[in-house]
């Protein structure tokens, strides 16, 4: 799984007379942190109900499966089962009663048609029942033995039901470059007949932490950003089919694979990937991109809202909850010419921890398992369990976006103001994509406006069509409606952006014709260069040091550890020496180095969640005076040297990793000494 950080909002627009931008927009065009206005607006609709846990259990939740008679089933990473009773109740008092223990990291438990039980723990699915009735599990039974080398990577998600009656699970891949799939069928999804045959699915899977199979009997998975995953994503998925990351393609020679690409067959270019997709058939593209670091960064459980309304106005949408930025987005699907796509937004944030799987109860509230795992998240607790219930009010919302010939079909919650909606400059839209290749994450490419040419309400003022130039197929579509007011009382929308993945564009008629004159204007820019040397970003030994050994007065080598860590946490420097400092990133996650004046490490690490997509191609660092000096962002593995003069004047100095997120526990203090 990958991890981290915090929640964007996407109220600023885009400056209306920018077309082709470059991928470091202006500091008008950056996403803005949601306040605490917002979130207590969110809970006026939704309220959310921690429940509260004895001192003497470490729910670290993992697995939720609702019982009939309000009652709770959950599993935990610690490798414990708990019953829980009272979760419902209007000010919970809940009881817990421990059934199981002594499982390896299970993340996920279902009702077993024999009887108990199916849990999947990291070496095997288990089938637990309790034979004699004393509320203690007593019948552990293997049912399939998962493939394990004994990577912390390799986790091993699920199961899920499947309608023909077996049961799937989706299997990380390890970590560590070429030996990603030490062992076969990781990076798959695979399905296990009741009397333990393992069947491959589909490959191409990263770090699968969620997935379901919808009403409509359709697979979709959620993946985490990583080598060869730009950003999050959700995923279509058929038998045979390759998603993207080439580690599970290791197993694709073995018997029973139903995919025949091979590791080689995958070019590291750099590409989008529905552009390498083009080139070489059997590469799937998600349904639907959640933008890194705005729609999450631990993308986790996904779930079907199947409450016929009890939960609220979104019936038969997903939400997918996010370890990270602690928050539970929202997501509408639809398939076109063949093809799923779809749009996802911000629906709820403010949790307690990191949520990792999502549970609908029997009277249609969101319970929501939750685990700081060790890598941090924006909510401060380390565990927890939440329930989300509906108050029964609508928010005014986007309520589904759905892709037309030339721009876009926006629903909403409530009737629009005629007056405002129609207004072409109550939208803005811009398209962007990320790189395929074996790097890290992306930062965002091609970024380019989307001028709206023509908007036509429907005549209940529920529906809005807003037609565009430059829309681009296999690009995921940034929608603002941040000028759009409801009818009624002339509010504002409650979450104003969303992010449509247009794969493909559908049949029909358009509203605007095909102009010649947009080819130009529709040249996508050409992306910035994120390591590039800056005085703040020295890469190379000034020129007016004059030392035969080119390294200063002294040089510092700083690494990190797992869990969020530098591996020192004080350094000292003489007043004005001369510094090489070496970052090197012994971490499996992304890092940078930045240094920032007395006390101003964590303002600046929050300065740093407002930078949205634009984040990663400044590598997270803000435009701030209070940035003195900093790395650009590491992948694992590398390092990067910088050299600065250190301040003259002596004081602890904060420095800190600015990834979204990271600030808050990777820190520590450069002491000038006097």
């Amino acid at each position: 799984m990958k991890r981290l950080i915090l929640s964007y909002l996407l109220l600023i627009a885009l400056t209306p007379t920018a077309h082709a931008q470059a991928n470091d927009p202006s500091a008008a065009e950056r996403f803005v942190a949601p306040s605490n206005n917002l979130v207590d607006r969110e809970n006026s609709y939704w309220q959310r109900i921690p429940l509260p846990v004895p001192a003497n259990i470490v729910l670290e939740v993992s697995g939720i499966l609702p019982l009939p008679g309000k009652r709770l089933m959950v599993t935990t990473r610690r490798g414990e089962i708990w019953l829980i009773e009272g979760a419902y109740d209007e000010n919970p008092q809940p009881r817990y009663t421990l059934f199981a223990s002594g499982l390896h990291e299970p993340l996920g438990i279902i009702a077993a048609p024999p009887g108990g039980y199916y849990v999947a723990q990291r070496q095997e699915l288990t089938r637990i029942a309790d034979t004699d009735g004393d509320g203690r599990a007593d019948l552990f039974q293997t049912v399939c033995k998962l493939p394990i080398s004994g990577s912390y990577h390799e986790y091993a998600y699920g199961p899920v039901l499947a309608p023909n009656g077996n049961l799937r699970i989706t299997l990380n891949v390890a970590f560590g470059g070429a030996t990603q799939s030490p062992v076969p069928w990781r990076g798959w999804m695979v399905e296990i007949t009741p009397d333990g045959q393992l069947i491959p699915i589909a490959a191409g899977l990263r770090s699968p932490c969620g997935f379901t199979v919808s009403s409509q009997g359709e697979w979709f998975f959620t993946d985490n950003q990583g080598e060869w995953v730009g950003s999050g994503r959700i995923t279509h998925v058929e038998p045979g089919d390759f998603t993207g990351h080439p580690a599970g393609l290791n197993s694709s020679k073995l018997a029973g694979s139903t995919v025949k690409l091979r590791p080689e067959d995958i070019p590291s270019t750099g590409e989008p990937m529905h552009e390498v997709a083009q080139r070489i058939p059997g590469i799937k593209p998600p349904a639907v991109w959640l933008p890194h670091t705005i729609l999450g960064i631990s993308n986790a459980g996904i779930i079907e809202d199947l409450s016929g309304g009890k939960f609220g106005p979104f019936a038969g949408q997903f939400f997918v909850g996010d370890q990270g930025q602690s928050k539970v987005v929202r997501v509408t699907m639809e398939k076109v010419k063949g093809v799923w796509q779809g749009a996802a937004y911000a629906f709820r944030e403010g949790f307690e921890c990191g949520i990792i799987r999502l549970a609908l109860g029997e009277d249609g509230s969101l319970f929501a398992g939750e685990t700081a795992r060790g890598w941090g998240s924006v909510g401060a607790k380390q565990q927890g369990l939440e329930r989300l219930v509906w108050t029964g009010q609508v928010p005014f919302e986007i309520k589904e976006i759905k892709a037309q010939p030339d721009g876009f079909l926006l629903t909403f919650t409530h009737p629009v103001d005629p007056v405002t909606a129609a207004n072409p400059d109550s939208y803005r839209i811009a398209g962007f994509t990320y790189r395929y290749h074996e790097t890290y994450g992306s930062a965002p490419i091609n970024r380019l406006d989307c001028p709206v040419r023509k908007v036509v309400v429907a005549p209940d003022g529920l529906s809005v069509r807003v037609a565009s130039i430059c829309l681009r197929e296999g690009y995921i579509h940034e929608i603002k409606a941040a000028g759009v007011r409801a009818a009624h009382d002339g509010q504002t929308l409650l979450h104003s952006t969303a992010y449509y993945t247009l794969n493909r564009r559908p049949y029909g008629d358009r509203i605007i014709p095909i102009d010649p004159a947009d080819t130009e204007l529709c040249m996508a820019p050409v992306a910035a260069e994120a390591n590039a040397y800056t005085p703040k970003h020295a890469t190379k030994v000034p020129k007016d040091w004059n030392r035969p050994s080119n390294d200063g007065d002294q040089t510092i080598i700083l690494s990190t550890l797992p869990g969020l860590k530098f591996d020192q946490t004080l350094l000292s420097v003489k007043p004005g020496a001369r510094v090489c400092l070496v970052f090197r990133n012994a971490d499996d996650m992304l890092h940078n180095f930045v240094l920032c004046t007395p006390g101003q490490g964590q303002a600046i690490g929050a300065l740093a969640l407002n930078l949205g997509v634009a984040g990663a191609a400044k590598n997270y660092v803000p435009d701030s005076p209070e940035v003195l000096y900093h790395s650009a962002v590491i992948q694992p593995g590398a390092s990067d040297t910088i050299y600065f003069i250190a301040p003259t004047t002596p004081g602890d100095y904060d420095f800190i990793c600015s990834f979204p997120g990271h600030a808050m526990v990777m820190k520590g203090i450069l002491r000038v000494q006097p």
